[in-house]
Parts: structure tokens; sequence; C-alpha cells
């Protein structure tokens, strides 16, 4: 069937090409036109006691008590806060901004005192002082930049009034958020990779001009599936850089077998047919299985993590597609051209890339190579050396080749091999014994921005804890209760881990139903002290205070919801995990007739994945090099593992996919345990170390960005990417397969029986001739 469609799409090129041309610009009008999109930035709280306490605070006390978001507006002047010019100046910028449609502002110079429920706003030596912004619960985060953006340009307008005073805007719901452009460095260097492995534009442009057409279809799509199921807008960015380099992986992997058959004598619209059919099968199945690991993300049961997992998974089912189909259209494009290169493309694509990673680095000043590249190639009709090609590169044979070399070396020193490679993936991946999990605030922002700055102003003025205060509250019946409120603050006061503790406030002086308590911890957010605090008032000291009381307390706030969040992933992290290990480990066993081959993939992929949490956990959590990578220490986020796992288990898997269908492929020829080895070994070596050289630089950008989470997937992705292309493929393969010999491929026979087929290796090139009728090319 597939060689079906790869014939029918090669013949019929231009009615493909046609077909995907109108389907990127119907589906692009569709989505930004027609339909647009509503990406949602919510992020839930699975059912915990920090969920039922944020529910408690927002039905008692509206969104002051926790129902929107907030921010602040925090400023400092020597000459104090209380000097007439400072409280005029700001109270007239608050009034400018509590204008702003969905915004609200509590003064410093108007808030309730402490003695009556409220927290203290000045500190003590009266330099410091911050003013809280209320945010309506339904704006977007379009609308919140925007907002963030006009309070920016008050308050840019307002400090040279007064001199002396420093205001910032802090809070992460009015943080500066740039959208990425760094996936355009990934796509400038993966142009200059490709002519450097393959020798040709033509090889080059086809895997890339695939890609495209699967982001920006999948994109389309993603904006459309976003009005009826939450996506976040991350999704986007997750899909971009995943489609691009699937993208490029999987038409590159049938674009090399298409000129190796064309190099043994078949036709281009036979060696097309038989690339589709043998590749291709391999594409569809590694596509499948990365689809398959992100869907897994369904099973934690939150929409903002399914949102993820569907917004990527739609992008690489769309690239993949169009691998299959698109791509067949463009070899039949290209034929005899896609062996020849001249002048005028090596120059243009030169200056294309050039123009890209100043795009992607935002250096405006390389621009100027855009049109270069257009005028070189217009040029190249015109003048006789720009169309000269370049010789042709004359391929190597085979086993003269240095994967070859290596393979057999490797498979000579087996024991010492793998004792290498093992020990040095199990030495980076040790790290991650000491992971812990938790949320990065604004204190983890870059040091330049106005939202670090006005987190350090609060933990300056007001002691570290400020910047994460902890909500205890419930319903209570009646003013008669407040006796056992003002008993729990006085024991929650006494705790050592404790700064201050607010009175307790009911939400109405007459037959109040809900009440809060603010807790200030003595240590910052991310201090494991402060989690440690959380679980003594939730253990000891809460329950101690209350006795018989009939009052049901809850402890919210940014640390208890993190470690609720952390406890309600990790349960069903392993439920993830296992399943799609199982359904990896089944499909392999079906495709490759063998046990021990999809276990030793299924290890050397969680090996490789360990390592790479290893490596971010010494850099993000540790500190190790954060001055190079421009981080601060802090825990991991608890969605980022299970995250990593999906992306990278599923691109592992199509490089094991890869490597081993060819290695089968020469099993099922020769027999040869060691050689077959060798062989599928030097046959998809180049592929893939240009394939992840490719992904490494488009994850390895994304260093570049100020936003944490971006840097922490980009040093994760990367590091995973080229671990498993080096120390997984090039040393354990060869070594494992050397060891196990012809057991590599035993299958008991009941089990034979059983199991049902999937031929990713397709059929041999007599028999794929034999079958297949003749078209007319058009």
């Amino acid at each position: 069937m597939l060689a079906r469609l790869a014939r029918w799409c090669f013949v019929r090129r231009r009615a493909t090409l046609a077909i995907w041309v109108l389907s990127l610009l119907g589906i692009g009008i569709l989505s930004n036109a027609v339909i647009g999109s509503d990406y949602s930035s919510e992020f839930e709280i699975p059912a915990s006691e920090s969920a039922t306490g944020i529910a408690v605070l927002t039905e008692g006390f509206g969104e002051a008590g926790g129902g929107g978001q907030s921010a602040s507006i925090v400023f400092r002047t020597a000459r104090g806060v209380t000097d007439p010019e400072v409280v005029a100046a700001m109270e007239e910028l608050f009034t400018e901004v509590a204008a702003i449609d969905g915004v609200s502002v509590t003064s410093p110079y108007s808030a309730p005192p402490v003695e009556m429920g409220g927290v203290p706003r000045i500190n003590a030596d009266g330099t410091i002082a911050y003013a809280t912004l209320n945010l309506r619960s339904t704006l977007g985060q379009t609308e919140m930049m925007e907002i963030g953006e006009e309070i920016a340009a008050e308050i840019a307008a307002l400090i040279p009034v007064v001199q002396g005073l420093q205001v910032e805007v802090g809070g992460q719901a009015l943080s500066e958020f740039d959208p990425p452009e760094t996936e355009l460095i990934g796509l400038a260097f993966a142009i200059v990779i490709l002519i450097l492995s393959f020798g040709s534009v033509m090889a080059m442009g086809l895997p890339i001009g695939v890609a495209l057409f699967g982001v920006g279809i999948g994109a389309s799509l993603v904006a459309i599936i976003s009005q009826v199921m939450g996506i976040p807008d991350f999704a986007v960015t997750l899909g971009a850089m995943l489609g691009l380099a699937v993208g490029i992986d999987y038409s590159l992997f049938i674009v090399t077998r298409f000129r190796d058959e064309v190099r043994r004598g078949l036709s281009y619209e036979e060696a097309a047919v038989l690339a589709m059919d043998t590749a291709g099968r391999a594409v569809l199945f590694a596509g499948l299985t990365v689809v398959v690991s992100l869907l897994g993300m369904l099973l934690i049961g939150l929409q903002f993590i399914s949102g993820l997992g569907i917004g990527a998974a739609t992008t690489v089912a769309v690239t993949m597609i169009a691998a299959v189909t698109l791509l067949p259209a463009f070899l039949g494009f290209a034929q005899e051209r896609i062996e020849i290169t001249r002048w005028r493309g090596i120059i243009a694509s030169g200056f294309l890339s050039i123009a890209l990673l100043g795009a992607g680095l935002g250096v405006h000043a390389l621009l100027f190579a855009a049109p270069i590249a257009g005028v070189i190639l217009l040029a190249g009709f015109a003048v006789a050396p720009l169309r000269k090609a370049l010789p042709a590169r004359i391929p190597k044979e085979p086993r003269t080749t240095l994967p070859y070399l290596w393979s057999r070396f490797v498979q000579a020193h087996p024991w010492s091999m793998l004792f290498i490679g093992a020990a040095t993936l199990l030495l980076l991946a040790a790290p991650a014994l000491s992971l812990r999990l938790g949320f990065s605030d604004e204190g983890n922002f870059a040091p330049n921005t106005t939202t670090r700055k006005a987190y350090d102003l609060l933990a300056e003025g007001f002691g570290p804890g400020f910047n994460g205060p902890l909500t205890i509250t419930g319903e209570m019946n009646g003013m008669n209760q407040m006796g056992d409120l003002v008993a729990l603050a006085a024991a929650v006061g006494a705790d050592p881990g404790v700064q201050t503790v607010s009175p307790p406030l009911p939400n109405a002086m007459e037959n109040p139903t809900a009440f809060l308590i603010q807790v200030v911890p003595t240590t910052s957010p991310q201090d494991q002290a402060t989690v440690n605090l959380v679980e003594r008032l939730r253990s000891e000291v809460i329950p101690a205070a209350l006795g018989d009381s009939p009052l049901e307390v809850y402890v919210a706030g940014s640390v208890a919801i993190s470690i609720d969040f952390t406890a309600y992933l990790s349960e069903r992290l392993i439920i993830f995990i296992g399943v799609v290990l199982l359904v990896s480990f089944v499909l392999l066993m079906m495709v490759f007739r063998s046990i021990l081959v999809p276990i030793k993939a299924v290890l050397m992929n969680i090996i490789s994945i360990a390592s790479a949490y290893g490596v971010v956990v010494a850099i993000f959590q540790w500190g190790w090099l954060k001055s190079v990578f421009g981080v601060e220490p802090a825990p991991i986020e608890p969605f980022v593992p299970m995250i990593m796992f999906a992306i990278v288990f599923g691109l592992s898997m199509d490089y094991e996919v890869f490597l081993l269908s060819r290695i089968r492929e020469e099993w099922d020829r020769t027999r040869d345990a060691v050689g077959s080895v060798a062989d599928g070994l030097a046959a998809t070596a180049r592929v893939i170390t240009a394939a992840a050289a490719i992904m490494v630089v488009v994850f390895g950008s994304f260093l570049l960005e100020d936003n944490r989470i971006l840097k922490l997937f980009g040093v994760g992705l990367a590091v995973a990417v080229f671990l498993d292309a080096t120390l997984v493929r090039m040393l354990l393969v060869p070594a494992t397969m050397a060891l196990l010999g012809e057991r590599n491929w035993w299958l008991p026979a009941w089990l034979d029986r059983i199991l049902p087929r999937l031929n990713v290796e397709g059929p041999a090139p007599s028999d794929h001739l034999a079958e297949e009728p003749e078209l007319v090319s058009n």
C-alpha cells in the first residue's frame, strides 16, 4: 500500500503538491481569519488540599481571595515612601493603573492595617513599599502582556518626576515574555549541516521543505483544536520545535535511501518507491511511536499536560504524513537534480542561513543576506560561473567508511566498550538521584528584568519568605469560632519556620462563612525548609491546635500548590512511563521478531533519558555552570521530567528504528550476525549523525532564550539526543549486539505464531519491482 501511494505521489506530483499547498493555505486561513485560536494559559491544580483551599478562598472572598491573578508595583526610595512628593506621585500612578480594564489596585497607603487582618505593605524602615494589583481571572496571556506594557509605560513617565525613586512591576502574570524565535537558528544550522553532510543543495532543501509544510499545517490545526479543548500556547512552540526536528529526520532518512538506490542503478521512480517502501515504513513506525509517546500524556489527567501532548502529537503526525506523501512528489520534481549542486545554490544557501541566524538572534544587520540570496539565485540564470555545477561527490564503499570501521572495532572489544559507554551514562545520570521537584518563581528571572528586581526588593524589605506566603483557610459557621482561629494563629506563629502570622480574617463580620490567615515563612519559597514547614503545619501543628474543633482547615499558597502538584504527578508518572514502555516494547517485538532487541532498546532509551535528567539537575538545580547558562538554581518544574520523557523517548525510538531496521534488513539478507550490525551502522551513521546534529542545534538554541523553562527543555533535549546518537547508537548498540550474536533475533516459536507482524524493512528490491505496476509519468 505504501509503495502504491508513493508511486501515485511521484507520478502525479503536481496534483500532490497542489493538495498540500491548498491544505496549507486553506487550514491557515481557517485558523487565522475564520475560526481563530483560543489558547488557554490556565494552569489547573489537581484535586488536593491546596485546590480545596483555593476553592474556599474564591467562594468566600472572591478574586481577592485567590480566584484571580495578582501582581505588584514595588517601589523604593531613600527619602522614605511616606515623603509627600513620593506619596503624591505613587497615588497618581495607582489611580492611572486602576483605570486599566481588568485591574484593581490595593495601595499601601490605604490598605487595612495588620491588626485588622491586613499584611504589611511598608517595610520597617519605611524605604520599600508595594501595591497589589488584582487582575481579572478571565484575562488571557495576550491581555496580561498588554497590561504589563501599559503599566511599564506609566512608570517610565513617572520615574523622571521623582528623583531617587525606583519602581518595578512584579508578578509572573505581567512578566515580559517574548515568543521564542531561536528555532530559526536551528534552521540556519540545518542548512549548513545538510549541505556539508550530503553535498547537495537539493538534498538539503527537500527535508527542510517537508518539515516546513508539516509545521505550518500542524500549527494551524493546533490553533483550531484550541477552540474545542484547552491547549496552552506553549504547545505551538513545542510542536514547531519537534516538527522541524522530526520532519528533517524522516525526510533525510528517505532521501538518503533514494540516493542509494539510484546509485545502484534503479530509475528515479523505482528508487523513490523502494525508498518509501523501506525507509518510509520505518518513518511511519517511528512517527507513530513518537505520537503514542506524546499522547501518553493524556494519562496524567490534567488539561495543561493533555493539551501539550495533543498539540505536539498533531504537528508530528502531520509532518510524518508529509514525509510519506509530499516527499515522493518532491523527489519526482527533483530526480537527477538531487545530485547536481551549482555554485548559485551553494552561495544562496549560505546567505540564507546567515539571514535566518540573524532573525533568530535578533541581529537585524544580518537580514541583508536574504535579498542577496535572492539576487544570486536570479543572477545564476545569466552569469555562467554561477550556473557551473560543483564536482559530484564520489560515494565511498560502505566497508571503507569510518562508521563501519568503528563498528568492527567496537565489536572486537565489546566488553570494554560496553563498560565505557554504560559507566559514562550512569555517571551523568547520578545527579538525577537528588532530583527535587518544585516550581521556579520570579527569583529565577534574569537579574536585569523588572520582575526579578521587584522580587529582590520585596525579599530585601520584608524577608525571603514574603515572596511565597502561605494561606491557611477554611469554612466557618459564625463568629463563635473565632476563639479557635485565634488559638490556631498563635500555634502557627510559634513554629520556628514562621516569620509573621496575620490575625484570622473572616469574610464577613456577621455570619462569616470562611476565614483566612496569612503566614510568611522565614525562608524563601524554593528553600526545602519551606516545604518542610508546610508538611509540618499540615501533619502536626494544625491538628494539635484544633484538637476536637469541627473546623476543616486547609493550607494553600505557592509552596503548598507545588507540593500537591508534585505528589499528583509522581503518582501518575509511573503509570505513564510504564504504559509507554510496555506499548513500545510490544511494537518493537512485533517489528523485529525478537525479545532481546526490544528489551535492549527500552533499557538504552531509559538510561539515556536518565543521563539527560542528571545533566538538567546538575545545571538547573545544583547551579553548576550557572553563569555560563544564565540560570539561577531552583527545583525542577514537576511537569518537566514527564514531558521530557515523552519527547526524548519518542525521538530515541526514531534512531533505534532507523538503525535496527537497516540491521535487520542486512541480517535477513546475509544471516551474518556480525557483519549485519557493521553494515547497518555504516548505512545509517551519516543520516543519524546529521539528524542528531540538527536536533542538538535546534534544541540547544533555546539556551539563548530568557525563559528558564525553555532553557531547561533545550538543555535536556539536546543532551539526550547527543548521548543517544553517540554513546548509545555508536557504542552500546554494536557492543551488545556483538555479545548476543544470533540470539539478538531469537523469538520463541509459540510467541512468533501469535504475535502480529509489522514489516518496516519492506520487500526485497526484486520482489518490489515484480509487484508494482507501471504508471505513466506526467
